[in-house]
């Protein structure tokens, strides 16, 4: 999901549309292929389902082209909507789709409030030159990474605990200070010393 201020969103969506135009979407071993398959007849069945509905709903911005090597095979051409509102999206889509909404600058507490409403918190990157701005959606927004300047890939591993909120959660976060505990179970044996006959008094340690 991509959110653009309105000021520039028009300037946005054409470079996007160049940017998808270059990419190659093929055999993945190949190191000039951009974009590879999905991970199966499901999960491509599921993106062409999503896409005949953006299709009806929402405008196409642009698709990327599919080469001859991805005509057989679990392909499936990114490409970008437009959305009028967030409330479009019903699930999460893994896959190469994105969708673009468009935002006025006094709207920014209704971007955020949106982005919470939808339940979901993994990831959300920030591009503004104004640290005020940074710092307030930082502080209300229910993620788990909050990436500044920056893409949204790559956390590194010691340095970056890595998790999200909501329905994005599943607790600790990868490489924080509680996450070892996640692979831990507990087992307690309590023994009723009383029970075992004999003088007690003898199984009391002395000086």
């Amino acid at each position: 999901m991509l959110f653009v201020q309105d000021d520039i969103a028009d300037k946005v969506m054409g470079m996007l549309a160049g940017a998808m135009a270059e990419l190659k979407v093929a055999d993945p071993g190949e190191l000039s292929t951009d974009v590879g398959p999905v991970i199966d007849a499901d999960a491509l069945q599921i993106l062409k389902d999503h896409a005949v509905r953006m299709d009806a709903e929402a405008r196409l911005i642009a698709t990327a082209p599919l080469s001859e090597a991805a005509a057989h095979g679990t392909f499936f051409a990114p490409r970008a909507y437009e959305l009028k509102d967030l409330g479009q999206l019903h699930q999460e889509i893994f896959g190469p789709v994105l969708h673009v909404i468009r935002w006025k600058a006094d709207q920014l507490d209704a971007v955020i409030d949106q982005i919470n409403a939808t339940g979901y918190g993994l990831t959300l990157g920030v591009h503004s030159r104004i640290d005020e701005t940074v710092d307030r959606i930082a502080s209300r927004v229910n993620v788990g990474n909050v990436y500044v300047n920056r893409n949204q890939i790559g956390a590194v591993v010691g340095v970056q605990p890595f998790g999200g909120q909501g329905l994005s959660g599943t607790g600790p976060k990868a490489g924080g200070p509680h996450y070892l505990l996640r692979f831990a179970t507990e087992k307690t044996v309590t023994v009723n010393t009383t029970a075992a006959g004999g003088n007690a008094s003898l199984l009391t340690l002395g000086d």
